[in-house]
């Protein structure tokens, strides 16, 4: 696990696997959400192996696949819906990282300025540059 701080309630990480999951307990994370698609892992890494393992640890595991086709106003939603009504604090995973951070950089626009959206992201050693057209877009 490469946990990297976005805010004291939400980091984000590269796929994990079983094995982690002891590793994310001990880091104080409650929610576990996935972003990576099954399609994209074999079965040992796929959403139902790392569902079981989360919660038979006593973690809550959502699953959210995302896409640049599934990208959209209502996942983006969602995903901020789980972040604002978790409990503590959530580790979410994809293959590197990078689809968790734009998410979640999509839902903190309106709350926060697009600089300060890519400041956090830049400083967990996300490059979403290329983000910054949508995120002002969106920002209107």
């Amino acid at each position: 696990m490469d946990a990297r701080t976005l805010t004291p309630r939400y980091s984000v990480t590269p796929q994990i696997s079983v094995e982690d999951i002891p590793a994310i307990v001990d880091a104080g994370f409650t929610t576990v959400i996935c972003n990576r698609p099954d399609a994209e892992v074999p079965p040992s890494h796929q959403a139902a192996t790392i569902r079981a393992a989360v919660e038979a640890a006593g973690l809550t595991f959502l699953e959210l696949p995302l896409t640049h086709q599934t990208m959209t106003p209502e996942n983006v939603a969602q995903q901020r819906a789980w972040i604002d009504g978790a409990e503590g604090p959530i580790l979410a995973y994809c293959a590197s990282g990078t689809r968790c951070s734009v998410v979640w950089s999509l839902g903190q626009v309106g709350d926060q300025s697009v600089e300060a959206i890519m400041e956090t992201t830049r400083n967990a050693g996300y490059d979403l540059s290329g983000l910054r057209p949508t995120l002002e877009a969106i920002a209107g």
